[in-house]
């Protein structure tokens, strides 16, 4: 049996990344010869870090869960990239998979880990000081003795040192708020 077979059969003909059915072909996790089964997309993406959408990879909620080593260390490389410490700090990788996830990182250009530092909203979408985001979820404020309700709009935004974390004004307040619960608007 081929190496393409046994990825056809290991991955149920599904991207092991995104679950895409399409366009699906054998990709080598370096510097091991061990491939997983991904689609075009996430090849794509993979071979041009530069291209890299943040959107797009919120597959990775369920894929780096995968029993398959490889599929946890792309999963740990792209997530890298993104900046994205929450889930890094989720996906726990033994030893030996730690050190071939950093073996071979992801190769992004300057520019790349510049954006993926960028301070981004729940759907991935790069914010910049001065945009207006809405709440997605009801947040206690601290200090301040009040719940700012879901929907509420935050106008005028500042950016802070932590891309976590944006500051804004509601009733009257100067608030620091994580960016993980704004929309742009």
């Amino acid at each position: 049996m081929n190496t393409e077979t046994q990825l056809q059969e290991r991955s149920q003909n599904q991207c092991e990344l995104c679950c895409a059915a399409e366009h699906l072909a054998p990709y080598v996790v370096a510097p091991s010869e061990e491939s997983i089964y991904l689609c075009a997309e996430c090849r794509s993406q993979l071979e041009n870090p530069s291209t890299l959408n943040a959107a797009h990879w919120h597959c990775l909620n369920d894929s780096m869960w995968s029993t398959v080593p490889a599929v946890q260390v792309m999963a740990y490389r792209i997530l890298t990239v993104l900046n994205d410490q929450d889930r890094l700090d989720m996906l726990y990788l033994e030893e030996d998979l730690l050190s071939w996830a950093k073996a071979q990182p992801l190769s992004a250009p300057a520019a790349i880990g510049a954006e993926a530092a960028c301070v981004r909203d729940s759907n991935g979408t790069i914010l910049s000081e001065g945009d207006s985001v809405t709440l997605i979820k009801d947040l206690d404020v601290k200090g301040a003795g009040f719940t700012a309700k879901r929907g509420t709009i935050v106008k005028n935004i500042r950016l802070t040192n932590d891309p976590r974390h944006i500051e804004g004004k509601i009733n009257g307040s100067t608030i620091v708020l994580v960016a993980a619960y704004m929309k742009k608007v």
